[in-house]
């Protein structure tokens, strides 16, 4: 089904508008996570968030793999395309860095934890739900994906970054050790 009233507006006015569904779907994932957060506590949110990712990041990666029609196993330069086509491409600033069999991805600034910081609420513990993310969404891009946080809050390595996640491709060929 197609929504035909897009047919309408200029290529300019879609991208503008694919960033606001960017924006309203961030609201929406803060809005059900501070309900709960509100009501039960920090532990309890994250442990739903936890089960929401599991699932979710899942479905993005497939979607946005058969969008890019990539191949089972899309390796660096498949892992390089889908993250630039997450809902967080629209609304965080990111850079990827690829050496070799690694990829490494950095949000520069998280609208997550400056909207926190703008509220006065403590930073978003992310790190243990962003492993379940990262790692569940490269692994539909490629099954030979493993993820490590460089630096996520609660523990920051890189002050230069909001977080910072590392990807590494493992051939068949000798590869490297697996990390997490």
């Amino acid at each position: 089904m197609q929504n035909k009233s897009l047919q309408a507006y200029s290529k300019e006015e879609l991208i503008e508008l694919i960033e606001l569904y960017a924006k309203n779907w961030l609201a929406m994932d803060g809005v059900w996570f501070q309900s709960v957060e509100q009501k039960f506590g920090m532990d309890e949110a994250m442990e739903h968030d936890a089960n929401a990712w599991r699932r979710f990041t899942v479905t993005e990666a497939r979607r946005i793999k058969k969008f890019l029609r990539l191949e089972e196993r899309a390796g660096i330069e498949g892992l390089r395309q889908a993250l630039r086509l997450r809902f967080y491409a629209n609304i965080n600033d990111d850079e990827i860095l690829i050496d070799g069999n690694t990829l490494t991805y950095r949000t520069l600034h998280c609208r997550v934890q400056d909207a926190r910081t703008g509220k006065g609420m403590e930073l978003h513990p992310c790190r243990e739900v962003g492993l379940i993310e990262y790692s569940g969404f490269a692994k539909v891009i490629d099954d030979r994906f493993t993820c490590e946080a460089v630096s996520c809050h609660p523990v920051v390595t890189d002050p230069d970054c909001a977080c910072c996640w590392r990807f590494t491709l493992h051939t068949e060929e000798g590869g490297t050790p697996d990390v997490l």
